[in-house]
This record gives C-alpha cells, structure tokens and sequence, in this order.
C-alpha cells in the first residue's frame, strides 16, 4: 500500500515538472524505481534547461567561473599597476603622506596631527610617513572608538598588536553605547576605529603649510 501511494505521489509531481533528483529528495526513492514507474513521462526540453539552469551544482560552478574570472582581472590589474608604480621613493612617500593627511587627517585640533581611520594598513603607511620626520614609537599616542557590545580589551590588543605601539601609549577608548540589535558596525567597523597622532604645534604648522603649497601650486583654476 504504501509503494502504490508513493508511485502516486511520484507521479503528481512528475506532472508538475519535477526531476528524479527532487523527487527522490521528497520521497526516498532510489532513481531506479522511479525510472520504471515515470519511463512514459519525460520532461520537456524547455523543462530539462530551467532544471539544469535551477541546479545548485551548476550555479556554483557558475560562481567558480566568474569569481575565477574576476580574480583573474584583479591579478592582471595589480600586475599592471606595479609595473607603473614601482618602489616608492621617500619623496614619493613624503607626498603621499601629505595627501593622505588633506583627506582623513584631523586638522582642527592645534599642534596636534593624527590620522583616523578602521583600517590597520592605512594607519601604518602613516605611521611609516611620521617616521620620516624622525618620529619614533614612543612618541605616537592612540585613541580608539569602540563600541559597548565589543569585547574593549581584545579589541585594544588587536590594535596594539596591528601597530606595534604598546598599550601604555593608549589614551582611555571611547565607547560608544549600542544595542545588540542595531550592530551595522561590523560592515567595515568591525574593529572600531582607531586615531593615531603625534603632539607637535610646530610639526603641526608644516604640515599644515606643505598643504597650502600644494594648493597653491596645483589647484589653481
């Protein structure tokens, strides 16, 4: 009785369009049964290409493909632009810097130049343009902005570690208060941002200057 009411089962959805595999799946019939009761009923060919085009295996291979195919572009772009960019220079650096600063750095606290940002390898390229101007670790002091549902402490190590700055040139972080519902920070904050500076009004003052020249002298109208 109950192989009757399978193939009966089998043969419903077989009128509905469905394939061995997803009648199988539903039933737990092996292909072999089903291929006896449903010999008669084949599926159309318009049917066999939405099944085939529906196919989980076939969609991740399509995924495979254009994930191959949009690594591939990418390592070809990269190959391209080293070969354009080569090493950098310290002038190259130096003016790097300067423009990094005239887009993220923080320019209106006096005598202080810092740089903000939830990325640790922007912050290190920074830090590598401080040293330029003969600034060591031990003069860098860090500011984080966290959030209350983060675990404070690890994510403090994770920065000291990231930077190679010791947690004694930390100031206090700040946490900012969040509900576990409304935690859209880990889309790109998921390490809470991170300032980097140096006190220095008279560092402060060139800095400030190097970008004056460069708008004086390339951004005219």
């Amino acid at each position: 009785m109950a192989r009757k009411l399978d193939k009966q089962k089998a043969l419903v959805m077989r009128k509905k369009g469905m394939s061995y595999s997803q009648i199988k799946e539903k039933l737990g019939v092996s292909k072999s049964t089903l291929s006896g009761w449903l010999y008669n009923m084949p599926l159309s060919v318009k049917r066999i290409r939405e099944l085939q085009a529906d196919s989980p295996i076939r969609i991740e291979k399509y995924r495979n493909t254009m994930r191959a195919k949009k690594e591939k572009k990418f390592a070809e772009a990269y190959q391209e632009m080293s070969k354009k960019i080569g090493k950098l220079t310290k002038r190259e650096l130096f003016l790097s810097g300067l423009f990094l600063y005239w887009a993220e750095g923080s320019k209106t606290t006096r005598g202080t130049v810092g740089l903000t940002n939830t990325n640790p390898t922007m912050l290190k390229f920074y830090i590598k343009w401080l040293k330029l101007f003969g600034y060591l670790k031990k003069d860098f002091s860090v500011h984080l902005h966290l959030y209350s549902d983060m675990n404070i402490r690890k994510q403090e190590k994770y920065w000291a570690q990231e930077l190679d700055i010791p947690l004694s040139q930390f100031r206090k972080s700040y946490i900012k208060k969040t509900l576990l519902t409304s935690i859209t920070y880990h889309n790109g904050f998921g390490q809470g941002t991170c300032t980097v500076m140096v006190l220095n009004a008279r560092f402060y003052e060139k800095v400030l200057m190097g970008l004056k020249y460069i708008q004086d002298s390339f951004c005219k109208l």
